[in-house]
């Protein structure tokens, strides 16, 4: 398995290797420390995701060479953990529920998601408790049950659990040879199509580019704020129906716009469409399948919009027998095993970030932007995908670097004693805003968003 560091997520981006002499890294002590090579991959992803900025950046210019990069680890664990540094008007964020944690099973563990209150529904359901069941209850209940049991009976109900298994049995699973069977990430030409001639001020390298976010929670999201945050006009949609959490939208919303619209409604898929038809960018952060009756697929994509970069993300990957599962960042760890590598005999552990959730997300974003820049040289439908699932896979069988304790970074320079360097305040519609500074960084490039978020579906339906 290749090296958890910047080269190797930029050979698989397709990346040039001569530009690798421009990112330079500042390591420091103290950054995501974990027994897996955590600070790694992040520095890794936020790296290939800026010299994938730089890139096309310097080719809308017209230009040969290509900015310097810099990755510093006190902004690269700043932001990986931008969820829990987020304050609206001094009030701390809310993190997980009372119900999204491990249980501990009959013969094991179990990890559940019930932030939603969609999925905290479906698991009491499931485990035939009343919608006001309490911890004790819930526990009392699962402490009967094989944590595989709890799993399937928790999904058929459309629920979201997980048993606890170690990196052995995950690559004994079906899933787990599925995802194996995979690269870290999925490119293609996926149709014909001109090259696109982008818009607007190439200031920065994203300018003029129209990025339809289909995407929620976490990976997604923090895609589309750096597409964002490098200039792309980003309009998320989301139906109606299916509101966000609060503090989430608010911490992923940087740099774009929110609107809702029912596809359900005849007016609404009309105007759907019309979004569709100047987008520049489709991404997509739904269950592989989910969004194919409304033709939202790359094969249907590519006829309607050709030249189009369409980018899909899902928890397992697409093909496997959990291909159409939903799946969150803790349900994969506790999955694919980095909760045992990272717990103790008495409990299962996790990492000191989302990180596949935020590394992902970053490696999402420099995919579309390698797609930009290969689609303004030969043209095509370029279509990218990505998993949660694939990104553990790198993870947990990569290595740190041959005859290097911090991979590529070498030996420490400095140490992360706190995040104060890398937060900022705003003010916004929500309020006064505490968050994280954007790790992707390079000569020229933005230092931070243009504008703030603001409330969930308040904006219009319409490109900027």
């Amino acid at each position: 398995m290749d090296a958890v560091n910047t080269e190797s997520a930029w050979q698989a981006l397709g990346g040039d290797p001569a530009l690798l002499p421009r990112v330079s890294e500042v390591v420091r002590d103290g950054a995501l420390d974990a027994r897996l090579p955590v600070r790694e991959l992040a520095r890794a992803c936020v790296g290939a995701c800026a010299l994938a900025a730089a890139e096309l950046g310097a080719r809308r210019a017209g230009r040969a060479d290509v900015p310097e990069v810099r990755v510093d680890d006190g902004a690269v664990a700043t932001a990986f953990v931008s969820e829990r540094h987020l304050l609206v008007d001094g009030r701390q964020p809310v993190g997980f529920a009372p119900l999204s944690r491990f249980w501990r099973t009959a013969d094991g563990w179990v990890r559940t998601h019930a932030n939603y209150p969609q999925h905290r529904e479906r698991l009491l359901g499931a485990l035939g408790l009343p919608g006001d069941a309490s911890v004790e209850t819930v526990a009392a209940a699962l402490a009967e049950c094989p944590a595989t049991d709890v799993e399937d009976t928790v999904y058929g109900a459309g629920g979201l659990a997980v048993a606890l298994r170690t990196p052995e049995e995950w690559s004994e699973h079906e899933q787990g040879r599925a995802v194996a069977a995979r690269p870290l990430l999925e490119a293609e030409t996926v149709g014909a199509g001109p090259v696109r001639r982008l818009t607007g001020d190439a200031g920065l390298p994203a300018a003029g580019v129209r990025v339809l976010d289909l995407t929620r929670v976490i990976a997604g999201p923090v895609a589309t704020r750096t597409l964002g945050l490098l200039g792309a006009d980003v309009l998320r949609v989301d139906s109606p129906g299916l509101p966000e959490l609060p503090d989430q939208h608010a911490d992923t919303g940087f740099g774009k716009r929110s609107a809702t619209l029912d596809l359900a409604d005849r007016a609404d898929r009309r105007t759907f469409e019309e979004l569709l038809a100047g987008a520049d960018v489709v991404v997509t952060g739904y269950r592989p399948g989910a969004l194919d009756r409304f033709g939202l697929d790359a094969e249907a994509l590519a006829e309607r919009g050709p030249g189009l970069v369409v980018a899909q993300l899902s928890a397992w990957g697409a093909d496997g027998p959990w291909a159409g599962r939903r799946g969150f960042d803790s349900l994969v760890q506790a999955a694919t095993g980095i909760a045992v590598t990272e717990g103790s005999p008495e409990r299962p552990g996790a990492l000191p970030a989302q990180a596949l959730d935020h590394g992902t997300g970053f490696l999402l974003a420099a995919a579309v932007l390698r797609s930009l820049t290969e689609q303004r040289e030969q043209g095509g439908t370029r279509l990218v995908r990505l998993a949660l699932a694939r990104t553990a896979a790198w993870l947990t069988g990569g290595s740190r670097g041959v005859g290097e304790s911090r991979g590529v970074g070498g030996p420490a320079e400095a140490s992360y004693d706190r995040p104060g360097p890398w937060l900022a305040e705003t003010r916004s519609s929500l309020g006064r805003l505490r968050y994280a500074l954007p790790p992707v960084s390079f000569a020229g490039g933005p230092a931070d968003w243009s504008r703030p978020p603001g409330a969930w579906g308040a904006d219009e339906a319409r490109w900027a």
